[in-house]
């Protein structure tokens, strides 16, 4: 079979039998390609699923008279394979409180656009959790302090995040954990020889104190937001991350 030249010849190469098969190692490369073009990221142009998994974080809140329920639902990208992972595609909130309708709405709309944009969406749990109510925060359980009803929706956001592999809490070394639990000891035996319930109140006090996981009588942490800072030697320490004043 002939093909015609139409353009100037302006070099030529002699080509062996040997060097007209292709060697198995330049295919690697090409082969490699294929597959990594093959995983799919998130990004907008992406379908929704007729079904998709999620889970729902109950928020009970003194601010408002019902509960509200966050719903997180989740797209599972390359199904099947070692790229798989997780990421969240919409979200929703339902109440029988009727009162802040509209910005929960405007709300949810504008974080599942985000989340369906792709990229690092992590940035959302830090940007609601910086929210304020002018009216004040509260403290919901387990002693966390929460500024608004918003930063607790960005909780509940970063906690399902966090278990779907998104966020990782930095881990403590083994001496912070070791420095903690020695604090922890301490304050327990120096609470255990300086009070004695010498009565039926005292006796319901301590059994409060044992089913919190702090003392009742400890204030709120700066840096963990938690009610764990108890005074210790003149020094006021977290029981729950270490921190301490005297440094």
């Amino acid at each position: 079979m002939s093909t015609k030249i139409d353009k100037k010849i302006t070099g030529y190469q002699v080509v062996k039998a040997e060097d007209a098969k292709p060697a198995p190692a330049a295919t690697a490369p090409v082969e490699e390609a294929k597959s990594g073009a093959e995983v799919i990221q998130m990004h907008e142009s992406v379908e929704r699923p007729d079904t998709l998994i999620g889970n729902t974080y109950k928020i009970k809140s003194p601010l408002f008279e019902h509960a509200l329920y966050v719903t997180v639902n989740d797209i599972v990208l390359n199904e099947g394979t070692a790229h798989e992972q997780r990421r969240p595609f919409e979200i929703f909130i339902n109440s029988k409180n009727m009162d802040h309708f509209q910005w929960i709405v405007a709300l949810t709309r504008i974080m599942s656009a985000v989340f369906r944009k792709g990229g690092d969406v992590t940035f959302l749990v830090e940007e609601m959790k910086a929210v304020f109510d002018p009216r004040g925060g509260y403290f919901k359980a387990g002693g966390v302090y929460m500024p608004s009803i918003v930063a607790e929706i960005g909780a509940a956001l970063e906690q399902h995040m966090k278990m779907i592999g998104l966020i990782h809490d930095p881990e403590l070394s083994e001496s912070q954990k070791a420095l903690i639990a020695e604090k922890r000891a301490a304050y327990e035996a120096q609470a255990a020889g300086t009070t004695a319930p010498a009565s039926s109140e005292a006796a319901a006090d301590n059994a409060e104190t044992e089913a919190s996981p702090f003392p009742a009588s400890a204030s709120m942490c700066n840096k963990c937001n938690t009610k764990a800072l108890v005074l210790m030697d003149g020094c006021q320490t977290c029981l729950n991350c270490g921190y301490s004043k005297c440094g």
